[in-house]
């Protein structure tokens, strides 16, 4: 389940409910375009801003909607215990794996990584994903850790930050991780504007936040680079370039849910306050960014 191509839905939602049309709408075109796995409750999934209940709802709306597509579940939460609770949630939706970042408040070590990873793999009947994502939870991950982590049970991949964009560096990169972790343990690509980068460079999958809406071309990409085509996947992301751009500037977050509403996937809003979608001008040139790609649609 940890290869090829991962898409991260949007979770539309109100101040006053879950989208359940929207986004089931949204996974059943996933699994319909063909990617590999679905991850629901990702960041792009707004998990952090979710209630348990909602957060079971989703998971439930997101297996029955993927259909015999694998789907891996956001358990991300501040305490152990609500971490472990979401997990059993996930797994009694039909969970195929779960996804988990150290969220938190105060500052953590190492240690209390590492007992987070112990503590809720010791009762997964299903593999986790190390979700290691400086930006959101602002802890570094060093592979020292990683190695340690990917020895407790259940584990089965690890998401990366982005990758170096030079390609020695890049493979530098992920062979200095893989040199820590177990062969069953597989690295993926994260960052979407370097996800070329990481795949041409060994990872051995694309969690991908613009395959949510668009998973045409990252599927196009996914494959020419798994298929040793470096340069039909570099080119490929340079041409969405006018897109990554808009990530970098605005955060991939609030460019897909434009993009979601350009395709009519959406309505609006569909992010939870206090985020807000792009203002007027930015959406001007989300719509511009997809004419320009519109071939690769």
């Amino acid at each position: 389940m940890f290869t090829g191509l991962s898409a991260f839905p949007l979770t539309p939602m109100n101040e006053t409910e879950i989208d359940e049309s929207a986004f089931s709408g949204i996974v059943s075109r996933l699994a319909d375009a063909g990617v590999e796995s679905i991850g629901a409750l990702g960041s792009t999934g707004s998990y952090a801003y979710l209630t348990r209940e909602e957060r079971k709802r989703v998971a439930q709306l997101a297996v029955a909607a993927a259909g015999t597509t694998p789907v891996m579940i956001g358990i991300g939460s501040l305490r152990t215990a609500h971490v472990r609770s979401l997990a059993e949630d996930a797994q009694d939706a039909g969970a195929a794996a779960v996804l988990l970042a150290p969220m938190s408040y105060q500052q953590l070590t190492a240690e209390e990584v590492f007992g987070l990873y112990e503590a809720v793999t010791r009762e997964l009947s299903v593999p986790l994903c190390v979700y290691d994502n400086p930006g959101t939870t602002h802890f570094t991950f060093t592979d020292e850790l990683h190695g340690r982590i990917a020895e407790l049970p259940k584990i089965g991949s690890i998401k990366i930050p982005g990758v170096p964009v030079d390609p020695a560096e890049a493979a530098g990169r992920v062979q200095s991780l893989r040199s820590h972790i177990p062969s069953t343990v597989t690295i993926g690509a994260s960052g979407d504007p370097f996800a070329a980068a990481g795949l041409n460079a060994g990872c051995d999958v694309w969690y991908s936040v613009l395959a949510g809406v668009l998973p045409k071309p990252c599927l196009a990409l996914t494959r020419a680079s798994r298929n040793d085509d470096q340069n039909t996947a570099t080119a490929l992301s340079n041409r969405l370039e006018p897109i990554w751009e808009l990530f970098r500037t605005h955060g991939s977050l609030r460019v897909v849910s434009a993009i979601a509403e350009h395709l009519g996937l959406v309505e609006s809003p569909n992010l939870p306050l206090p985020v807000r979608g792009l203002a007027e001008a930015a959406r001007s040139k989300v719509a511009s960014a997809l004419e320009q790609v519109h071939d690769l649609l």
